[in-house]
């Protein structure tokens, strides 16, 4: 991954400062009666909330007084283009379904791109208080109250070890992508459903073998690469190409069980 010349040192420092902001907007929402807008096309349900654009908004602000040169793609608003190489990816809320529902499985993703390859990426979980980062071929995570340490993944030989986890069934959209999950899915070890960007931190932190998903978006997937990359583990698409653009994502561990997996995932 490119490194950033000039002031690097100051971009996790600022990473962690938009977690901080967001964190303080999105508390003040979770577990409490709520609005939902369903901003879908009408054949499926794509919600959002108050939460969702109140974090986005903040961390805006926060970029353009700092970096104003910057870009920034996020979730809820219109693109800024920057005028420079480097971007911010922002997705507020990534897992808003279990945000409603009160389940603590979604976090905030912030990642930063030089010419669209990661640079850093930080998901954070303002409830159980953990945020998961990456920056300068390190990935840490900490807890609440507690010191950062060093994310590794697992090793994992073969799929039949596997723990396997994916945020929902119906991500898979075709017949032919629910016939390929459910091959892993019947020889993997056990499976979970649930989690969304929390499950590929789980994956980082050595507790997850495998996640497989389906019609991911950039800003779903831009903090996650380095995160387990890092501390590791290897992330692609189903065809074995860089996952940065979203889209049928596979994530896992160790080396040898993405192998596996892609032979029954790829064309």
């Amino acid at each position: 991954m490119p490194t950033l010349p000039g002031p690097a040192p100051s971009l996790l420092p600022f990473a962690h400062h938009l977690a901080d902001l967001s964190e303080e907007v999105i508390r003040r929402y979770f577990r409490r009666p709520l609005a939902v807008t369903n901003k879908g096309d009408g054949t499926q349900f794509d919600p959002v909330t108050v939460a969702d654009r109140a974090a986005e908004r903040i961390m805006r602000r926060a970029i353009a007084k700092q970096f104003p040169d910057h870009g920034v793609v996020g979730e809820e608003f219109a693109a800024v283009s920057g005028a420079g190489r480097y971007h911010w990816i922002l997705d507020p809320i990534d897992g808003t379904r279990a945000f409603m529902i009160g389940s603590p499985l979604w976090g905030t993703l912030i990642a930063l791109t030089d010419r669209g390859r990661p640079l850093l990426g930080l998901m954070n979980q303002p409830f159980t208080r953990e945020r998961f980062w990456a920056f300068g071929g390190v990935a840490r995570m900490h807890g609440p109250g507690g010191r950062p340490k060093r994310l590794k993944t697992r090793p994992c030989a073969r799929l039949e070890d596997a723990v396997l986890t994916t945020t929902h069934p119906d991500l898979f959209a075709t017949p032919v992508e629910r016939a390929r999950f459910g091959e892993i899915k019947g020889r993997a070890l056990l499976t979970r459903f649930g989690g969304d960007c929390y499950g590929y931190c789980l994956l980082a932190a050595g507790f997850v073998d495998l996640v497989i998903e389906s019609g991911l978006q950039p800003y779903d997937v831009m903090a996650l690469v380095p995160i387990i990359e890092y501390a590791g583990g290897v992330i692609t698409t189903w065809e074995g190409e860089p996952a940065l653009k979203g889209g049928r994502i596979v994530a896992a561990g160790d080396a040898r069980t993405h192998r596996q997996a892609l032979r029954l995932l790829a064309d």
